[in-house]
């Protein structure tokens, strides 16, 4: 074949493409399952450190299997539906179901001999997703802890919901009223006060994320309504 013609060119590139994109499978074929893994334990990190565990250094998996001692599934009526298998429930998918069909995981936890109630909350920043673990005294109201994230929200700004500072604020608040009916927690601006709620101070600089970081503790902790005025 000339090689200086174009047909030689087209053969010669489709041949390497063909490589290139089968390598990659391969690669990534091989490294699907460790991928998959780091997921499960950054995951099961989010988690730890809503219950005010230090990660670092440690090993996750063990003090996960430590902490955590069930993971159950209930639904909107707070009716358990399954005793295992919650920390496989994609939330953001089942956030797109109505509500009667939801899945809602519950991780059940001790801490220095004290059972813990963690949810997952998930909802929309400023420019992209945000979500977090919200751990809960026996009492199924009062904050022990608290983990928020997001994919993209501005530096020094929004961002900082995944900052300590921000999530301590949370640490005792009720999200429950004096008559045992879920409220929610508020997030607020200096100056802006709550009727009914507890609240936290909004981030300087980043009020729509605090906003709603807000709306998601709502709709998220909402879902749970029933099962939080159980006793």
């Amino acid at each position: 074949m000339n090689t200086s013609s174009n047909t030689y060119t087209i053969v010669y590139a489709s041949i390497l493409v063909i490589i290139v994109a089968f390598m990659l499978a391969f690669l990534s074929s091989i490294l699907k399952e460790r991928q998959d893994n780091n997921v499960r334990l950054d995951k099961k990190r989010q988690i730890l450190s809503s219950l005010n565990i230090n990660t670092r250094g440690q090993d996750i998996a063990a003090l996960y299997n430590k902490y955590i001692k069930q993971d159950i599934i209930i639904n909107s009526n707070g009716e358990t539906i399954a005793e295992s298998g919650g920390f496989d429930v994609d939330v953001r998918a089942e956030n797109a179901r109505r509500l009667e069909d939801r899945r809602l995981p519950v991780y059940i936890a001790e801490v220095d001999g004290n059972k813990k109630y963690i949810l997952p909350v998930r909802g929309k920043g400023l420019f992209g997703g945000i979500w977090g673990f919200i751990a809960l005294e026996a009492d199924r109201n009062t904050i022990f802890g608290t983990f928020f994230s997001h994919d993209s929200e501005t530096p020094g700004l929004g961002a900082e919901i995944a900052g300590n500072d921000f999530q301590n604020r949370f640490i005792g608040k009720h999200i429950l009223n004096e008559s045992g009916k879920f409220v929610s927690v508020a997030v607020k601006k200096a100056g802006q006060f709550a009727d009914g709620q507890d609240q936290v101070d909004a981030l300087t600089g980043g009020t729509i994320t605090s906003n709603r970081v807000s709306e998601m503790l709502e709709s998220g902790l909402g879902q749970y309504a029933a099962f939080l005025s159980q006793k």
